[in-house]
């Protein structure tokens, strides 16, 4: 699984991608996770307000932290 956290490195983008490891972590997937600071990658994937987390090239949330309940169903 490829998963990219979007964002300039603001508390949420950095709370989003906390939560991601986690969650990755505790549901034992094997997961290459980055973080996208850059402004101009962010805007290549269309995104207007971060964070936004990309899972294998799909936008699943765009401009908000999701519960950790809610992440990791996304997730698995």
């Amino acid at each position: 699984m490829d998963i990219k956290v979007l964002g300039t490195g603001c508390p949420k983008c950095k709370t989003l991608e906390k939560l991601t490891r986690d969650a990755v972590e505790e549901l034992g997937i094997e997961a290459n996770i980055s973080k996208v600071e850059d402004i101009m990658e962010i805007m290549q994937y269309n995104v207007a307000k971060t964070p936004a987390l990309i899972v294998d090239g799909e936008i699943v949330v765009k401009g908000s932290v999701p519960s950790y309940d809610a992440l990791k169903k996304m997730l698995s």
